[in-house]
């Protein structure tokens, strides 16, 4: 099981972490990886000014609604 946790925070969420959780879950079901992946959010990770924070099974990410689909194709459905 892959997990994705997305920050849902203040700062991530006015950079566009709506649009990205949005994203991977249509992502999610696009390539049917519903049992081997888990999204997940939370609030902050400490590191604001990164961007939109993600973690794939504890491995940081900083994340757009611009590049969703390129890191989702890289780090998750390669590896499911």
């Amino acid at each position: 099981m892959i997990k994705i946790t997305v920050c849902i925070g203040s700062s991530c969420h006015i950079k566009g972490s709506r649009q990205v959780v949005e994203q991977l879950q249509a992502l999610i079901a696009e390539n049917n990886l519903g049992d081997q992946v888990e999204l997940a959010g939370t609030f902050c990770m400490g590191r604001c000014q990164e961007g939109v924070c993600v973690t794939v099974d504890d491995t940081f990410y900083s994340v757009t609604p611009a590049n969703v689909a390129d890191f989702f194709a890289k780090e998750v459905a390669a590896k499911a």
